[in-house]
């Protein structure tokens, strides 16, 4: 009866007040992004994100002084922590089911855009509720080691992990630079471009050893001679290059692979002969046989590049046989990488399998798509991030601290069942 007859706003507050309270911060978010849109992380860079880190460390610790007060007990409590991460939770939902994108129209007038929801990470609910989240666990933090106890080492190692976790993701989102750099092969570049199309000048410099390339086999298919539309229209047939089956069927037409060479150049005006070098290009020998009328084609097909012309077998006034460019399996640059403070590393990079020195991480990007395997450059995206280490430190925390909570647990578990 009498947790029923205590009024709202009476100490001590608990889940009725907490969701109240972040209810209405997160009215105020979206109030603030109503009147100045969306929150500007480029206002955080460095040296603004340090103070603003160290002036919030100073809150913590001047407002631990409080810590035996209601409000205090509240605001690192559970029933606020819970209903923060419900909000936190529940902006991710949206997030999850929302388009996100890199940037909005500032014409557009819809409801989600305007109320940030196309951009949740940047949207002021989110931002109010991030650091209510830092602040609230901060003073957790701070409130269980004041009353310090050995047995606990597994929380503190879960929560500070996550604390430098939030903390260094979020404030250091800003510092983040991303470029792409453009390196032509047997040279040295550490120049970029802006968003702004100026010249950027890096601390750090790449030269390119050599780019290289892998294919997989091209295809073959029917198309019409005067249009080039692969035939028949509307479901083209494509026959895979392959020579262990070398048999198959296009439209009305048997075919059947006598030769291929992945890297072919042309021998006369009709064969190829194998020749591994940078303007080289698929060539197969076919033989195509008319199902209904016996005919019989033979002869070369070749995809063609930019070093020499492609070549089609007729079949007759109308249809021709021709090769698909082929796709790309895999692309790589050989990169040595140059530090202003001397460092110094060199590795294959390819997709998926960057390369992290210092803070900076370098991904394979791109190439001339149109040169393809000839192509004499290669794009690379750089990406420098100076809060990537405090990150991982609170990655690593945090996992040491989930397996010592579970080590811990089991220990426990295993004494009662000892004692029952």
């Amino acid at each position: 009866m009498s947790e029923n007859k205590r009024k709202m706003w009476q100490f001590p507050w608990r889940y009725r007040e907490s969701i109240a309270f972040v209810g209405g911060i997160v009215v105020m978010g979206f109030i603030l992004q109503l009147i100045v849109g969306n929150f500007n992380f480029f206002l955080l860079q460095s040296p603004v994100n340090l103070i603003l880190g160290g002036v919030m460390i100073l809150f913590l610790i001047l407002f631990s002084f409080a810590r035996k007060s209601p409000f205090y007990q509240w605001f690192s409590g559970v029933p606020f922590s819970v209903t923060i991460i419900c909000a936190l939770l529940i902006l991710s939902l949206i997030m999850g089911l929302t388009p996100q994108m890199v940037r909005t129209n500032p014409h557009d007038t819809n409801i989600l855009t305007s109320l940030g929801l196309r951009q949740v990470t940047s949207s002021w609910p989110f931002v109010l509720i991030y650091l209510l989240t830092l602040l609230s666990l901060g003073s957790l933090i701070i409130r269980r080691l004041i009353a310090f106890r050995k047995q606990d080492y597994a929380f503190y190692l879960n929560h500070i992990g996550l604390w430098v976790l939030l903390f260094a993701a979020g404030l250091g989102a800003a510092d983040i630079k991303r470029y792409v750099m453009h390196i032509q092969e047997g040279e040295v570049e550490w120049r970029v471009y802006s968003e702004n199309e100026d010249v950027l000048e890096l601390p750090i410099a790449i030269q390119l050893n050599d780019f290289d390339m892998e294919e997989y086999s091209p295809k073959l298919t029917i198309i019409d001679r005067q249009t080039g539309e692969a035939q028949p229209k509307g479901r083209p047939d494509f026959f895979q290059i392959d020579m262990q089956r070398p048999q198959g069927r296009l439209d009305k037409w048997d075919i059947e692979l006598k030769e291929y060479i992945h890297q072919a150049i042309r021998n006369s005006d009709s064969t190829y002969q194998a020749v591994p070098m940078p303007g080289s290009s698929p060539a197969t020998k076919i033989l195509a046989k008319n199902v209904k009328t016996g005919e019989i084609h033979e002869g070369w097909v070749c995809g063609g590049n930019m070093a020499q012309l492609y070549m089609t077998l007729p079949l007759d006034s109308q249809y021709c046989i021709v090769m698909t460019q082929p796709e790309p399996k895999r692309f790589l640059s050989d990169i040595k990488v140059f530090m202003e403070d001397g460092n110094e590393a060199e590795t294959i990079l390819e997709v998926n399998k960057p390369l992290r020195i210092g803070s900076w991480t370098i991904s394979q990007y791109g190439y001339d798509n149109q040169a393809g395997r000839m192509s004499t450059y290669s794009s690379l995206e750089l990406v420098y991030d100076p809060w990537l280490y405090p990150v991982y430190i609170g990655i690593g925390l945090l996992a040491i601290g989930s397996i010592c909570l579970l080590w811990s647990g089991n220990r426990k578990n295993r004494k009662e069942n000892d004692l029952g």
